[in-house]
Parts: structure tokens; sequence; C-alpha cells
């Protein structure tokens, strides 16, 4: 039985990645869990899975070399892959210091760790091991250009201290690679959406602030613009990396979604309106005057746009959820889980993990 290990597993797109690979998978493959349940890491997004024999949460952060060796040394893991980072702008802009120690030594850590489980006397690694780091494609910078793209070849450029430190975490993946011939592949995706999402992030919070008639705050103009890949599509990719890839490649992976940010919100505005019944008293909430621009976020790239065209051309990979679709499902989901959203709002969410481990 193959192992994974997966790194920020509680969070948005691991949690997700983690429910795509057992329904994919069942009882064939075991995930271990490491997180280290910061304020986005939430254990109610692993409920349908927490019971499985071959499921394994281990709560840790993963700049704790003690912690991870250990997990190496008890598990013979054949798999390892890195979602674990701090990931919003706006918090990189007031404590950068936190994404740098998440991002670029957490990285570090887990590289070393994994180096040392896996390397042979004769600097060799043993066979099929796999690392894959999850990156973004805001490492590339901004788009000026109408119809331009971000290639694997285009040249880093992050412009927010998020940015540079996932930036640095893919040059410290891409010299293992060069330096050892370390078993591993690097993504860098676009922008995702869809269940268990932090609303922090604009789709969810939307959303909720909608739902609750409260303001929608955009950035600057709103004619941002990024690129939208629906969370499951971004997890079949990952996992077909992990199986197809070239060993040292990077892989785009873009959705073709190109929206403003005012798009979406009018996007979400309109599809509530449709989505909500006539007796659902929170229709009278959503309207289009709860729009709020504010001031700009400091160093704000205008806009994203991934050509995922190498993923397709080596590996069959390419997204199959167009945002129309996505978001219909994104709502439904929020509508069907509620209580998930009050209680990740209020914070109760933490009290799930201290609940659920009391006295273990």
């Amino acid at each position: 039985m193959r192992t994974y290990l997966v790194t920020g597993g509680a969070g948005f797109i691991g949690s997700n990645y983690i429910h795509y690979m057992f329904r994919k998978y069942k009882d064939t493959i075991r995930i271990i869990n490491v997180d280290a349940l910061t304020y986005a890491g939430n254990l109610e997004n692993l409920r349908a899975v927490e019971k499985r024999d071959n499921y394994t949460f281990v709560k840790a952060d993963i700049t704790d070399k003690e912690a991870i060796t250990k997990l190496f040394q008890e598990n013979e893991i054949d798999r390892v892959v890195h979602f674990a980072a701090e990931s919003h702008v706006d918090r990189s802009i007031l404590n950068p210091e936190v994404f740098v120690k998440t991002n670029v030594l957490g990285t570090a850590v887990i590289l070393n760790c994994a180096k040392a489980a896996w390397e042979l006397s004769d600097g060799t690694f043993k066979e099929d091991k796999k690392f894959l780091h999850v990156s973004t494609d805001e490492v590339y910078g901004s788009l000026e250009e109408e119809g331009s793209f971000f290639y694997e070849t285009t040249p880093y450029d992050p412009h927010s201290p998020y940015s540079a430190s996932k930036a640095a975490s893919d040059f410290l993946v891409k010299s293992y690679i060069d330096t050892y011939h370390f078993p591993a592949n690097i993504t860098n995706c676009s922008n995702n959406y869809g269940p268990y999402q932090f609303p922090e992030k604009l789709i969810p919070l939307i959303i909720n602030n909608a739902l609750c008639g409260k303001k929608l705050p955009v950035y600057g103009d709103g004619k941002n613009v990024r690129d939208w890949l629906y969370v499951e599509d971004h997890a079949k990719a990952i996992d077909l990396v992990q199986e197809k890839g070239r060993l040292g490649e990077t892989y785009n992976i873009g959705g073709h979604n190109e929206k403003q940010n005012i798009e979406i919100v009018h996007i979400i505005l309109d599809t509530l309106q449709e989505m909500l019944p006539e007796e659902d008293p929170r229709r009278k909430l959503v309207s289009k005057d709860l729009i709020a621009y504010v001031e700009d976020r400091k160093g704000h790239d205008r806009r994203y746009a991934i050509a995922p065209d190498k993923i397709k051309a080596e590996i069959g990979w390419e997204p199959e959820t167009m945002f129309d679709e996505g978001i219909r499902k994104t709502i439904a989901w929020f509508f069907e889980n509620e209580a998930w959203m009050k209680n990740v709002t209020s914070g109760d969410y933490q009290k799930y993990y201290e609940d659920m481990y009391r006295g273990r």
C-alpha cells in the first residue's frame, strides 16, 4: 500500500485533495495528514474520512524538524504532497516573517527530512519516491498585456511577501532537484475555489457577506483579473503529475477562466438570486448595493493568466469545470454547510480539534 504524506491537509486545497484521493483510490493507499491547525486549518473539512483505517492525522508544524523526522522514521513514506503554507497576501503584508518561516523554512525542513529518509548510500534515491511542491502563479508577478500568459519558462517576479516566500520555496525545491537529483516536481496553479475555502478569500467572502447582507469589499477599481480553477480539477492535476510527470519538471495548472474581480462579485450575486428560493429571507439581502470599493491592496498585481499547455501535452490534464458550473457547485455546497461557515467565521472550528482529540 502506497503511503502519502500530505502537509497542510486540513486546509482548503489539501482537504479537497485528500477527499479526491480516497474517492479515486479508496483502500489501496494510506494518507498521513500533518497540519499545524493554524487559523485556516480545519479538521471539520475531513470529518468524512477521519475514521478510515488508512487515514492518520498528526498535529505538527512543518518547521518542527524533530516531529517531521519522526514521521519519516516511523512510516515508509512513498509520496510527499506539500501544500502547507501561509497563503493570504493581505496577511503577508502585515506580517511577512510568519510567511518566511512557514513557506521557506518549513519547505526546507520537509525537503531535508524526505532526502534523509529516501537517499541511498551512493547518493541515489529509493525507487518510486516522489515529492510534489504545490505553488502558485503569483510567483510570476503581473501580466499587463491582454492575451499574454504565464508559462513554465516565465521569469519569476514576485510582488508581495507571500509570493516572494513561495518563489523562494520553489527555488529551494529546484535546488534539491539540480544539486541532489532529488525526485521532485513543482506545480504552479491559478486561483482555486470550491468547498471548504476559508472566507478571507474573495469567493467565499462574497458568498457569506451577501447572504448576511454585509458590505462586499472590492479592492481598487475591481478590474484586477484572475484565472479561476475549481479545486477538484486541481486535485486531479496533482495526482496526475505524481503519476505521470517527468521528475524535475515544473507544471503550470490553469483554469482557462479569466475574470475581473468585480465580474466575480456580480456573477455570485446573480447566481445567489437564481438559487435562493423565493421564500428564503436572505434573498432580499442579496443586492448589488452591498458592493463597496475600498483602497487598493499594496502591490496589487493587475492580471494573472496561466497557460496549462505543457501539462496537457505531457500528461493529458486539462480543466473540466467551467466557472458558471463551478460557482453553482460552490454556492450549493455553502448552502448545505451553513454550520461549517458559521463555525469558521466565529472561530469555533478550533474547538473541534480540542473536542475530538481531548485526552489522546
